[in-house]
């Protein structure tokens, strides 16, 4: 039997670092799989005028699964400013590259798990009522809409005469009419029915596998009412089918400001592209950070697996690299149960579980340091030294 064919990419920065590190991981397990390098990027947009290289899109539609590790995006008028100047002024625009993936592939459904490893001493603490301190168990899964709403890049500078009558035909945009058209700004936040009501779906069939107890949406009906509104119509629509999971729906303000009062109520969260990638993040925050957050992006078809931290560049060179592999491990742990290897990936994760509950291996951010060369010396734990103690603990 011949092994799985799996597109890795390793990306910018520290992505170079820690992907490797999981396949150490997912080897050292016993899964095996061919491993296909592919580019994506900064260096791609600087040299090629295109962070997404057609080859590394047609492996992904060849072999449907990729590790993704991490990328450098930077505002309009840097990336402008850092392509070769050979494709200056020749209409290349600069686009986030995992945007683009999710667009290309319908990776519609993005699921990022928010669950408190015990031992972490990373983890949120709170006063307790009778003034002493407690940990509440932090277990929540944010369901993200992954290709439309703000991020779904329709959106102009000046925009052209057809986009400003289209707007002018809404009474409120009467409070723009007198603007200088240079000076308008215009990004759209479009859902559509089809994919509010899968990304539902897809959460609430998740908390009756996994046994949650409730479903949230969390968006902003009361003002941004057709949108979020949508999304909430297709919630209820959706619950009709799972009534033994509670349907709870919050304000993504409301919310935050929740998130440290009571967390350990929330099970499965559902939100659109932007509230999502907020919430998640704020959830992250309360397990550990980007150190731990992992995530999936899932299409009919294809699965593209990574952590949701940066390729924090100023820790790309450090040698020996002192950056936590752990969010890039439990992307690949997501990975292995999405091909079904849910053994493989239950003994990853109970590795990792061991690891920080034992206490003894552990990176800078897990020891409170200052990121930088001396942390090692203050008793941080290398990327490398992290995950052979995961692979001890296998």
């Amino acid at each position: 039997m011949s092994k799985r064919k799996i597109v890795v990419m390793p990306g910018d920065g520290i992505g170079n670092v820690v992907l490797p590190e999981a396949l150490r991981a997912l080897e050292a397990a016993g899964f095996e799989a061919d491993w296909i390098s592919a580019g994506i990027g900064w260096e791609h947009w600087v040299a090629e005028g295109n962070p997404l290289p057609e080859k590394t899109v047609e492996l992904i539609a060849e072999h449907k699964v990729a590790l993704f590790g991490a990328i450098t995006s930077k505002p309009k008028d840097k990336a402008a400013a850092e392509i070769s100047p050979a494709l200056r002024d020749k209409g290349h625009v600069y686009f986030s590259p995992i945007v683009g993936l999710r667009q290309r592939f319908d990776l519609d459904v993005s699921i990022r798990p928010c669950i408190a490893f015990p031992g972490n001493p990373l983890n949120f603490i709170r006063r307790g009522a009778d003034g002493g301190a407690e940990e509440p168990r932090v277990n929540a899964v944010i369901f993200r809409q992954n290709t439309e709403g703000l991020y779904g890049g329709v959106e102009w500078t000046n925009p052209p005469d057809q986009v400003w009558e289209a707007l002018d035909t809404h009474p409120k945009f009467a409070a723009f009419r007198e603007v200088p058209r240079e000076d308008l700004a215009i990004s759209t936040r479009i859902f559509t029915r089809a994919k509010c009501r899968r990304i539902c779906e897809q959460a609430f069939a998740y908390a009756a596998a996994h046994g949650y107890g409730s479903v949230t949406v969390c968006e902003k009906p009361n003002v941004i009412r057709e949108t979020s509104g949508m999304m909430l119509d297709e919630a209820r629509k959706v619950h009709g089918v799972y009534p033994q999971i509670q349907l709870w729906d919050t304000n993504i303000d409301a919310q935050m400001m929740w998130l440290t009062k009571n967390p350990e109520d929330y099970g499965v969260i559902v939100a659109g592209n932007m509230f999502g990638d907020i919430i998640s993040d704020g959830f992250a925050g309360l397990v550990g950070g980007l150190g731990f957050a992992a995530s999936a992006n899932i299409g009919q078809e294809v699965g593209v697996f990574e952590p949701t931290h940066g390729s924090a560049p100023k820790y790309a060179d450090l040698d020996p690299s002192i950056v936590n592999p752990i969010a890039m491990v439990l992307s690949a742990v997501m990975m292995l149960d999405w091909l079904g290897e849910t053994e493989t990936a239950a003994k990853i994760r109970d590795a990792v579980a061991a690891v920080i509950a034992d206490g003894t291996v552990r990176c800078y951010d897990m020891r409170k340091l200052r990121g930088g060369p001396q942390a090692i010396d203050q008793g941080a734990a290398t990327t490398t030294q992290m995950t052979d103690a995961i692979i001890a603990a296998l």
